[in-house]
């Protein structure tokens, strides 16, 4: 059970931390206690702003002692609530953007060690001058943070080729729930020292300590890329022209982005500026993107040979190849504008979520037509990440629904919809994580075990339960009884 923090440990704070440190000021820390989707709402005790992990530490230790809880956060891009305190106003919120070096980057190692604030954008940009990258990237990338995409295990689009977050880390220091620090940041292939703990700190969404720093894995920078923008009917003909492409460009293709006629039509519905790649309409749409490091690799000819091989197969209607770098960079924006486009046409309810690669496109035309029958006059839009069984399933109130369909008849829909993906054998979280907005669902739906497990490491390691109270792991039901 944790406390609220007394005035002697705020005052015992401020005077360690200074002015820029510790804030009490509502203006200073209101834009930081709503999450990134405008669905939760919290306040705070105060905001902490340490600048090195010894801060961290000290804090932690402080607020153990106190049994006061703490709610790490970074950029505060959470899709889940998961950066958010809860309303009660008696936690802590502990900002890591100050610690925003990043330590060492090295072409000759391929690898980067950086500070839990460091936004990811700046990476790019650092990896770049160096003539390597970080190959991982998202909407968010100019304010979502390393500490904040480890601690998620972000995803992204070029997780097909790169895989997320727990691919791409080497190494991590983190102040564990008593203050310890844990240091693990030396990028060992191999280490069979017992239980991976960078593992579990990897995805654990801040309730299991606070991620400080990351030693995270570059690759050689693109010397070749090809995008295309390509119409075909059906998701399974989407699947299979993936195949056809791993076999004739080999490692090359990096992202493979399937999207349904809707989401394009929403986009030059209602984004400016937007324009159809193909000519002729097709029932779904796909975005692929192959890359090389080397020069000489003739991409291009490779993807184009696969192409001619699809359109031979009867797997594809057309396709268009970007010319130069505008057009590659338009062709990503028409994906990228499928959120706002959504936000912009009225309410939905989205959904995260994964199945096997094999199974998913049946999953998106079956489970899209159950849905579109049980709610009449609402409309399934599933696009995303076919490569890696990654697909954002989300589902349209129905013509003039208003803003009170999300609180009213959303969470009927999403429970039907985690049903289906359950049944399959999938994940309600594919890649934006549990925190609190898939709290409930995670308790009604887990393997027993699996919850078991969740919280018995939970305790182990934080038994106050002053790390990130209220996200990730469910609390266990009271006896009957009791």
């Amino acid at each position: 059970m944790t406390a609220a923090p007394s005035a002697e440990l705020l005052a015992d704070l401020a005077s360690r931390l200074g002015p820029r440190g510790f804030t009490r000021d509502p203006r200073e820390m209101a834009p930081w206690l709503d999450d990134w989707r405008g669905r939760y709402h919290g306040a705070a005790a105060a905001m902490l702003s340490p600048q090195s992990t010894a801060e961290v530490a000290e804090i932690v230790r402080s607020c153990a002692a106190a049994k006061v809880a703490l709610v790490p956060q970074g950029g505060n891009t959470s899709m889940v609530g998961g950066a958010t305190p809860g309303p009660a106003g008696d936690s802590i919120l502990l900002s890591l953007r100050r610690m925003n070096r990043i330590r060492s980057i090295s072409a000759a190692s391929n690898s980067a060690v950086c500070e839990a604030g460091v936004i990811l954008s700046n990476l790019h940009d650092a990896s770049a001058e160096i003539g390597r990258r970080f190959p991982l990237s998202l909407a968010a990338k100019g304010s979502a943070t390393i500490g904040g995409l480890v601690s998620t295990n972000a995803g992204g689009t070029q997780v097909l080729r790169f895989g997320t977050m727990r691919g791409l880390v080497q190494g991590l220091e983190a102040v564990l729930p008593d203050g310890s620090v844990f240091d693990g940041l030396a990028p060992l292939k191999k280490d069979n020292r017992g239980y991976d703990l960078r593992q579990l700190l990897i995805g654990a969404e801040g309730t299991l300590g606070v991620v400080t720093a990351a030693s995270l894995r570059l690759v050689p920078a693109v010397a070749q890329r090809s995008v295309a923008w390509i119409g075909l009917a059906t998701p399974q003909q989407a699947l299979a022209l993936l195949r056809l492409l791993e076999r004739v460009t080999g490692d090359a293709v990096e992202s493979f982005e399937l999207m349904p006629k809707s989401a394009l039509d929403l986009v030059l519905t209602h984004i400016e500026g937007s324009r159809a790649p193909l000519v002729e309409g097709h029932a779904w749409q796909v975005l692929v993107e192959a890359t090389a490091p080397d020069a000489d690799a003739d991409l291009e000819g490779r993807v184009e040979a696969a192409l001619e091989q699809a359109f031979a197969e009867r797997l594809i209607e057309d396709a268009a190849i970007a010319s130069n770098e505008t057009q590659a960079e338009s062709f990503w924006r028409l994906r990228e504008s499928i959120p706002e486009a959504e936000r912009i046409a009225g309410p939905t309810a989205k959904h995260d979520v994964s199945v096997a690669v094999d199974a998913m496109p049946d999953f998106m035309v079956g489970a899209a037509a159950a849905v579109e029958r049980r709610f009449p006059g609402t409309s399934v839009l599933a696009f995303g990440h076919l490569g890696d069984g990654n697909v954002h399933f989300n589902v349209r109130g129905p013509e003039g629904a208003g803003s009170g369909w999300i609180t009213e008849a959303a969470p009927a829909v999403t429970s039907f919809v985690h049903d289906r993906v359950t049944a399959a054998g999938g994940s309600i979280s594919a890649e934006h994580g549990i925190g609190q907005a898939r709290l409930a669902e995670l308790a009604r739906l887990a393997d027993p075990v699996r919850l078991n497990v969740l919280r018995a490491i939970k305790q182990a390691l934080d038994p106050s339960g002053i790390m990130n109270p209220g996200k990730l792991v469910p609390l266990a039901e009271a006896p009957s009884g009791s």
